[in-house]
């Protein structure tokens, strides 16, 4: 059996915080931003990342990166270590996995061309290439994400969202990575535009081999571009599984929850579903419940659920941390 191209083990990503009002000499609180969280990625593969704002998905981005260290856990990217690697030797490693991020415009420098942009990584990591070879396989870059080669001279505000996230999504694939991690790069984009990026990432995907980690909010597309689902609430895994699993037989009630809100393409079906509305607000990360961490807004919770904190368990298709529920073999 192959070895999967990215492999993340019960990673921990906590940070202190210094609430208001506590004395100086009091410890700060420690906020589990991602609590033990567990998957596999192959090369090729698109893992779909969801859950509701504050479920850890952007800290878990980033930690896989090494944007932010994790406190415990492992990642293994092409069976080597990234926990704890040296930042000299991280940087050498994020020549194969690369990010595309949320605002499109905030993330490009507004005093940098468009060629200049694109070209950055691979003056950072190839210094020895000529200018005429940079620029050949800048422009080269563009036209493959639908940018005209004449616009290499133009500025960021010179383009519209859309634009400026194939310019984003350009800079990513320059270096020809084996994963980029997609941090909800089409939320600030109209949807007509949603689709057309998501449809480019499709197509590069197919066209390079790439891996995909992507995190949005909106289920639908999700749904379109993911092999493999993971749901995630309060910094914690609660299910994995293929696309067709996880929206079409959800096994926890969080997911449930999460899928009855999908909008449906036949109104009459649409105007009869219900809507599993969760009660109460969100816990805070820096004092969850004990046990299962969505057992506050549960509906099958009882007492058993306050004292065990439910593990992912099921089959490789199929996985749901719920004391409640079993996925059949």
């Amino acid at each position: 059996m192959n070895t999967p191209l990215l492999q993340v083990s019960d990673v921990h990503t906590h940070f202190a915080i210094k609430q208001d009002g506590a004395f100086f000499w009091q410890k700060p609180a420690t906020l589990k931003a991602v609590n033990g969280v567990s998957f596999t990625l192959n090369a090729g593969e698109t893992l779909g990342v969801v859950g509701e704002s504050g479920c850890g998905k952007s800290t878990l981005a980033r930690t896989i990166i090494g944007l932010v260290k994790a406190q415990s856990g492992s990642i293994k990217f092409q069976g080597e270590e990234l926990v704890g690697l040296p930042e000299k030797a991280m940087r050498l490693k994020r020549k194969d996995i690369q990010m595309i991020f949320q605002d499109p415009l905030a993330s490009l420098n507004p005093r940098m061309t468009v060629g200049d942009i694109i070209a950055e990584p691979l003056v950072t990591y190839y210094p020895k290439l000529k200018k005429d070879e940079v620029a050949a396989q800048v422009r080269a870059m563009m036209g493959k994400v639908g940018l005209l080669a004449n616009q290499i001279n133009r500025y960021p505000h010179e383009f519209s969202g859309g634009q400026c996230q194939r310019i984003g999504i350009a800079r990513a694939l320059i270096l020809q990575p084996k994963l980029i991690i997609c941090d909800e790069p089409v939320s600030a984009l109209d949807v007509s535009i949603q689709a057309q990026v998501v449809n480019l990432l499709k197509q590069v995907q197919k066209e390079m081999g790439l891996a995909l980690i992507f995190i949005a909010h909106d289920l639908s597309v999700v749904k379109h571009i993911s092999d493999r689902v993971l749901v995630m609430y309060l910094g914690n895994a609660v299910e994995l599984g293929t696309d067709k699993a996880v929206y079409g037989q959800p096994a926890h009630p969080y997911t449930q929850a999460l899928m009855s809100a999908v909008p449906l393409p036949d109104p009459e079906a649409e105007r009869k579903k219900v809507i599993q509305l969760l009660p109460g607000d969100l816990p805070s990360p820096i004092n969850p419940p004990s046990g299962c961490v969505f057992r506050t807004r549960c509906p099958q919770a009882d007492g058993g659920c306050a004292e065990t904190k439910p593990v992912l368990r099921g089959t490789d298709r199929h996985q749901a941390a719920c004391l409640k529920v079993g996925i059949a073999c």
